[in-house]
C-alpha cells in the first residue's frame, strides 16, 4: 500500500497540545479545514480515512505558541480553557475533547478519538522498543518504522475494564482524587497479561474496594483516547457489600441507590456528581437507571 499525502480538495482536522479545533456553533462540531492550508503546512499529519469521498487528515500543530496566552501543558486532563488561533478567528477554538464528547456525532467522536490516540502513541513511542534507536512515522501515521533494525511498530491500545457493580438495587461508585470536585464514577482498571475480562473485573473491584464479585456480563465498549485505551463495559453482581477501601487506588467509594443517582443526574443531590457526559460510565449508569441495560 502507498502513503497518503495531503493534497488539494482534501480536508483536515487540527490538534494543538492534545486539544482539537471545534467550531463555536451550537451544537459544536469538529472543524474540517480545506487543504492546503498554511497552518497545517509542514506539520506532522496522519491519514484518518475517507468521508463522503473526501480524504480526511489530522495535523498536530503543538509547536505553535500563542501570543500572550496562558500556559498549557501537553495533554492536560479536564482542561477547560479554550485557545483561539488567529487563522481561524473567534468562531473556532481548541478545546479538550472530554468537554465536547456529549455533543459530537458518532462519526466526529470516532475521528477525534482516532486522531488523539494516534498522536498520543507517536508522542510516547518515538524510539524503537527493539534496538532503542529513533523511529520515524510511517504508513501515513498508522505505523512507525526503525531504519536501524528495520522493525515495524504498530499502534497499541490498552484494554480497560469498567464495571457496573450492583447489589440489592444499588450501584458501586468510586472517586479518584484527580477528578473534578464531587465526581463519582464506575470502578475501572487495566487488564493484566494473561487475564480474562471477567477475571480483571473481579480482581479490580476486590483490590479497590474489597467487594467480591460473582457473575460478570459484557455490555458495551468505548475507545478512550486519553491516552490510548479501550473501555470494556461490564455488568457485575456483587456477592458482598462491605467496602474495604484501598486508599492507594481510590479516595472514596460508596453504594448509591437509584433515587440518589437520579437526583445526582438532575443536580439535586449535592453529595455526588455523576460521570461526565459522553463517557461509557455515564451511558451505563443512565441505562441502569431506566432498567434498559440489554
Amino acid at each position: 500500500s502507498q502513503e497518503a499525502i495531503p493534497a488539494e480538495n482534501d480536508k483536515g482536522i487540527i490538534l494543538w497540545k492534545g486539544k482539537l479545533l471545534f467550531s463555536r456553533d451550537k451544537p459544536r462540531n469538529l472543524m474540517r479545514i480545506d487543504l492546503p492550508n498554511s497552518v497545517a503546512q509542514g506539520e506532522k499529519y496522519i491519514f484518518i480515512g475517507i468521508e463522503n469521498g473526501i480524504r480526511i487528515f489530522a495535523f498536530d500543530i503543538s509547536d505553535w505558541e500563542p501570543e500572550g496566552s496562558i500556559s498549557c501543558d501537553d495533554f492536560v486532563s479536564w482542561a477547560t480553557e479554550e485557545q483561539v488561533h488567529p487563522a481561524f478567528g473567534e468562531m473556532a477554538a481548541f478545546c479538550e475533547l472530554r468537554n465536547q464528547m456529549a455533543c459530537l456525532s458518532s462519526l466526529d467522536a470516532e475521528i477525534a478519538a482516532t486522531a488523539n490516540a494516534l498522536f498520543n502513541w507517536h508522542k510516547s513511542h518515538s524510539f524503537c522498543s527493539f534496538c532503542g534507536q529513533q523511529s520515524r512515522l510511517a504508513m501515513s501515521g498508522w505505523q512507525r518504522f526503525c531504519e536501524f533494525c528495520e522493525t515495524t511498530h504498530f499502534p497499541r491500545t490498552d484494554p480497560v475494564v469498567i464495571m457496573l457493580v450492583t447489589h440489592a438495587n444499588k450501584v458501586l461508585l468510586g472517586r479518584s482524587p484527580h477528578w473534578p470536585e464531587n465526581m463519582y464514577s464506575l470502578l475501572a482498571g487495566f487488564l493484566e497479561p494473561g487475564e480474562t475480562v471477567e477475571a480483571a473485573v473481579r480482581r479490580e473491584v476486590f483490590e479497590e474496594c474489597g467487594v467480591k464479585i460473582g457473575e460478570v456480563d459484557y455490555l458495551a465498549s468505548q475507545p478512550w483516547a486519553f491516552p490510548n485505551s479501550l473501555m470494556i463495559g461490564c455488568r457485575a453482581d456483587a456477592k458482598t457489600s462491605e467496602i474495604n477501601l484501598c486508599k492507594e487506588e481510590l479516595e472514596d467509594a460508596l453504594w448509591v441507590g437509584k433515587a440518589e443517582l437520579l437526583e445526582a443526574f438532575t443536580d439535586k443531590y449535592s453529595k455526588i456528581k455523576p460521570a461526565r457526559q459522553g463517557s461509557i460510565a455515564n451511558f451505563l449508569l443512565k441505562h441502569w437507571l431506566t432498567d434498559f441495560l440489554n
